[in-house]
């Protein structure tokens, strides 16, 4: 088995039009395919573990992959609330830039406000990295990392895989 990429990653929005024009028209990723119409049944149900199931989605280009925005039509009336970063199962999308500062300037200027300045990391298995984050319209966090220089983690991989706890131990 020999995975090759990720093909996309997909946030859940509360209105799909109004993700389209801050993904699309704010931030400039390009549409790769227009909006589906809703999708619905038996079928998608099973397929997506949802009962009753009903979305649309569009996907935007991100570099070789893409971001799949995808509006629920059943979605629970009241449920608006994104679970923190420390949730299980919560999530967030990073974005690849080529100059954090001035992308940061560029999103700053149309209105996005990022939770704290660019941050720099110089030493351990992140260093070479800036990145921020910000939230989109429905306060799912978005994150955009610079990689400034990379270093070659191959000897500390192998050392974490000789010395982990087994699997037994962890269930």
């Amino acid at each position: 088995m020999a995975f090759i990429g990720v093909h996309h990653t997909g946030i859940i929005v509360k209105n799909l039009d109004r993700s389209i024009y801050f993904y699309h028209d704010l931030l400039g990723l390009p549409i790769q395919s227009e909006p589906s119409p809703w999708f619905s049944g038996e079928e998608l149900a099973r397929g997506v573990g949802v009962p009753g199931g009903s979305l649309r989605q569009v996907n935007l280009r991100v570099g070789d992959g893409s971001l799949e925005l995808l509006e629920y039509g059943n979605r629970p009336e009241g449920d608006d609330t994104v679970p923190p970063q420390n949730r299980l199962g919560s999530m967030h999308v990073a974005l690849r830039v080529d100059d954090i500062v001035s992308t940061v300037a560029e999103l700053e200027a149309k209105g996005i406000s990022f939770l704290s300045a660019p941050n720099t990391v110089d030493e351990g298995v992140l260093a070479g990295w800036r990145w921020i984050y910000f939230l989109d319209p429905d306060g799912v966090t978005i994150e955009l990392v610079e990689e400034a220089y990379t270093t070659d983690h191959a000897e500390a991989i192998a050392k974490y895989l000789a010395e982990r706890p087994s699997l037994d131990s962890l269930l």
